[in-house]
């Protein structure tokens, strides 16, 4: 098993460092390390730093950094827009997602979105998607964090705007006739790809979407959730973009 991710502030300027508050409990008393073991120490910036545990305390692990690395951002970068969903279905969507290697996730407040997210509700909710994209990321031990950005209500002409400024963009559409396997893809760039909720996208949101520069693709024959639609497109994109 490879060796597990612990997120910190910055990483160590020295040969030594301890690992404590939250990810320093984890360490020592969930995953139980042990003297000897190896970790990953990540800045969620692209900075990692492979370190040996030497010491464990309570709810803390001293370590010994043994080499430092910084990963380059991805270019082109995967942004999904994804429909505001009800339920944990937005969560599930979140953590698939960044398990394999989203960049960046916008929430959308389509006019089919069932959920609501207005005023403290919906920087609570947008803060758990965040919260669920960090400990995706460490379970992937991805040295990149990916950005949870927006507004928590999203409008479906901020989401015009974000297209048309991007190197290309896609909305996923069951009505489509061209494939995202196909489909023309840049060679740096934002990639944005848009995911509508569970009642799917409006035809006055798809002609918005196709004036501000998207293109409606599907991905096959059948009809994914939005849990798993953007799983599924970006899986085709990494293929494509040889990320995978």
């Amino acid at each position: 098993m490879s060796a597990p991710l612990f997120l910190v502030d910055s990483l160590p300027t020295g040969s030594s460092y301890t690992l404590d508050g939250p990810e320093g409990h984890h360490a020592a008393t969930v995953q139980r390390l042990r003297v000897g073991e190896t970790l990953i120490l990540a800045d969620g910036r692209g900075g990692t730093a492979r370190a040996e545990v030497t010491a464990v305390g309570r709810g803390s692990v001293d370590v010994m950094v043994s080499a430092v690395g910084q990963e380059p951002a991805a270019d082109p970068r995967l942004v999904v827009v994804q429909g505001i969903a009800k339920g944990d279905r937005g969560e599930l969507a979140v953590q698939a997602m960044t398990e394999v290697g989203v960049d960046e996730i916008l929430p959308w407040a389509a006019s089919r979105s069932v959920a609501q997210w207005r005023g403290d509700r919906g920087f609570k909710a947008r803060d758990k998607w965040t919260a669920t994209a960090r400990e995706a990321a460490k379970q992937a031990r991805r040295s990149w964090l990916p950005l949870v950005t927006g507004d928590p209500d999203c409008s479906t002409k901020r989401v015009a705007a974000r297209i048309s400024g991007a190197a290309a963009a896609f909305v996923l559409h069951e009505e489509a006739t061209e494939r995202l396997s196909t489909a023309a893809l840049p060679e740096q760039g934002d990639i944005v790809m848009v995911v509508g909720p569970e009642g799917g996208i409006s035809d006055a949101e798809l002609e918005i979407f196709r004036e501000a520069g998207a293109t409606p693709v599907r991905l096959g024959t059948a009809v994914l959730r939005t849990s798993t639609a953007g799983v599924a497109a970006l899986a085709v994109l990494n293929s494509r973009l040889t990320r995978w």
